[in-house]
């Protein structure tokens, strides 16, 4: 599991850094990859990366400001024009239904395969057997939402050697232990899969904001988090206009890590009056409250540790 960031800056595309979008690569656990917002040129940023478009199973929005979503439609068309198949599935706010079903109709864009479209609200968004995923709307000038993704922990290992000693050897038995089933053996005895199990691997979760103001929400959506993805859409000593334009800043990204107790935090949607060389500034201003931060770049990868790894 990891986060490449596909856009970085904030409300226009600058020479160093494309508008808003993330993708939450699940290569291992599901062979298929999340996309968070999809600003203007998010497909041609795709083209400089790995990522196989038919491979996008989901797409969630944040909110409905053009950096965030200017990309949507050319994305879904070239999807279908390169032969993908494979259902696609997009969260966001009231309105993006309209917004989405719009551009394709008035494009005249034929899609080749199912698209789901779901207006969220508050709560729970999705979930089946290894994520879940949480919705809270946040502090912006328009319904904005930020994301807990969690990761479902997984069953722990077989306890072979343990299983060797019991007298027990490999075969069908081996699966139905894992499973935590209870089986018996030909012999009679009965065993149950969760003596023969390790300690479970405990599930990630990353927390992925939208624009925002300072709130508590952030708190709840962020607590315990392996890696917050925070907006820092102005330094410091622009605190006041971060409040005016419903935005945050470097120092109030960092507290939000410190009281939420999240392991990793990762500043983006960077003002372009920031330029590269302002970067050393916004890190060490966030880093002196949070020393566990990084201020992302456009195609730049950050792993998600397990706490326990």
């Amino acid at each position: 599991m990891d986060l490449l960031f596909l856009g970085t800056g904030a409300g226009m595309p600058a020479k160093a850094r494309n508008v808003s979008s993330i993708a939450l690569r699940l290569l291992e656990e599901r062979k298929a990859v999340w996309l968070f917002d999809c600003g203007e040129a998010t497909q041609h940023q795709i083209l400089y990366t790995s990522i196989k478009p038919r491979k996008i199973e989901k797409i969630f929005i944040t909110h409905m400001h053009g950096d965030h979503i200017f990309g949507l439609p050319g994305f879904l068309g070239s999807r279908s024009f390169q032969g993908g198949e494979e259902p696609l599935t997009i969260y966001g706010p009231a309105g993006i239904k309209e917004y989405v079903q719009s551009s394709l109709q008035l494009s005249f864009t034929h899609l080749k395969y199912p698209l789901e479209i779901v207006e969220i609200d508050e709560g729970l968004v999705f979930e089946d057997e290894q994520f879940t995923v949480e919705a809270k709307k946040l502090e912006h000038g328009v319904p904005s939402y930020g994301y807990r993704i969690t990761e479902k922990d997984a069953p722990g290992m077989l306890l072979v050697d343990k299983l060797k000693e019991a007298g027990v050897g490999p075969g069908p038995v081996y699966k139905k232990l894992k499973d935590g089933e209870t089986v018996q053996l030909d012999d009679g005895r009965v065993l149950s899969g969760a003596d023969f199990l390790g300690a479970p691997k405990k599930g990630r979760v990353v927390a992925l904001l939208g624009d925002t103001r300072t709130c508590p929400q952030i708190l709840d959506l962020a607590r315990n988090a392996d890696m917050l993805v925070h907006e820092a859409t102005f330094g410091e000593e622009d605190e006041l206009l971060a409040y005016q334009y419903f935005h945050s800043s470097t120092t109030q990204a960092a507290a939000a890590a410190l009281e939420a107790n999240a392991k990793k935090l990762v500043l983006t949607h960077i003002s372009a009056r920031y330029q590269e060389d302002d970067k050393d500034t916004l890190l060490s201003e966030a880093a002196s409250i949070f020393p566990d931060t990084s201020v992302a770049e456009d195609f730049s990868c950050f792993e998600v540790e397990r706490a326990n790894d």
